[in-house]
């Protein structure tokens, strides 16, 4: 008989191999925040292409603001890494075979179409940056009297917005020996659960700061600009409510993946029925039906619907359960599927 007497505790490795902590999270959760948004202002770059009064549609983008979110998410995966000086070297070669690869390429181009996109009237929502950098006036005038050109940012919006969400849920898919990770519907979930959470994020924004005058200071109107009009006049403040519409669409694919996903772990082998069972039944089970599918999914769901009848007034609240619900859901994932493990499918009892 063979004995083995360890003496080791490493927290990051006892009793479970758990080397991701708050970062990633919290780096999913802003990368499908910034996907939704990218998507949304895509949608509505396309309409302004085709020539409709941008006042009859939420005609509002958010790239600076996605700016900025991109850079919280990037700081928390760079603070992830152990080797962060030398994160560089992962874009002097492209191994199409690997999904970090991919996302890391797409993070990248994503950065640029967000600033590309900021240039249409940003004047306008900046007056303090368009005096300082005239020159910003001028390629703002070029793309705005370019239908073409505001016709392909939108669907680079839209493709990069999609890519990127669904990148989100495939990092974590690709890892096979993770079985609550291992299932093709977590690339769909991350998706609409971002594009949820994207809409939450605008919704908020516009109930701050739409239909106001952009300020002429340098920090207010930096803070202004955070929601930018994509046409000579703001969009009816009635038009937000097709942020609302969208959200109740998404939040209510977010359940149906929700449910598949469930499915799909139960029904392949052991090992996934048990990994799902952390989330459902076992010390994650709270945190889920409690934190993603009631407050983040089903109460958000309902309080919209009460404000889409008029029986409730708008406010951001179903919007900060959605954020709630996304962040948690992602916290889980990252969590418990580390905790989750093949199971041997023999026991032998000596």
């Amino acid at each position: 008989m063979l004995e083995i007497t360890s003496t080791r505790h490493n927290p990051l490795i006892d009793p479970h191999l758990a080397v991701w902590s708050w970062e990633i999270p919290l780096y999913l959760f802003v990368g499908g925040i910034v996907a939704g948004m990218m998507v949304i202002g895509g949608l509505a770059m396309l309409r302004l292409a085709k020539g409709e009064d941008t006042r009859t549609f939420f005609s509002m983008q958010t790239p600076l603001l996605g700016f900025m979110l991109m850079n919280i998410g990037m700081l928390a995966l760079l603070l992830d890494l152990t080797h962060r000086l030398y994160v560089w070297r992962i874009y002097l070669t492209f191994q199409y075979l690997s999904p970090m690869a991919w996302g890391s390429w797409v993070l990248l181009v994503v950065y640029g179409v967000l600033m590309v996109s900021a240039l249409i009237r940003l004047p306008d929502a900046w007056p303090w940056l368009g005096r300082t950098v005239p020159v910003l006036k001028t390629w703002s005038d070029v793309i705005v009297a370019r239908p073409a050109w505001i016709r392909a940012l939108g669907w680079a919006n839209l493709v990069l917005g999609i890519a990127l969400g669904i990148y989100t849920g495939i990092l974590l898919n690709t890892m096979v020996a993770r079985p609550l990770w291992n299932s093709a519907i977590l690339g769909p979930l991350f998706l609409v659960s971002g594009l949820s959470a994207g809409v939450a994020v605008m919704h908020i924004a516009a109930t701050l700061l739409q239909g106001r005058s952009a300020p002429q200071g340098m920090v207010g109107g930096a803070f202004s600009a955070l929601l930018q009009p994509m046409g000579p006049q703001h969009p009816e403040k009635r038009t937000a409510e097709s942020l609302v519409r969208y959200d109740q669409m998404f939040l209510v694919a977010e359940l149906v993946f929700i449910t598949i996903l469930l499915i799909n772990l139960y029904t392949t082998s052991a090992s996934h029925a048990v990994a799902a069972s952390l989330i459902t039944t076992g010390p994650y089970a709270l945190a889920f039906w409690g934190g993603v599918v009631l407050v983040g999914v089903v109460l958000p769901l309902a309080w919209q619907g009460l404000e889409l009848t008029h029986k409730v007034a708008h406010t951001v609240v179903p919007a900060v359960l959605v954020l709630v619900g996304g962040f948690t859901l992602r916290w889980i994932m990252v969590n418990a599927g580390q905790v989750s493990e093949i199971t041997p499918a023999l026991t032998l009892v000596p």
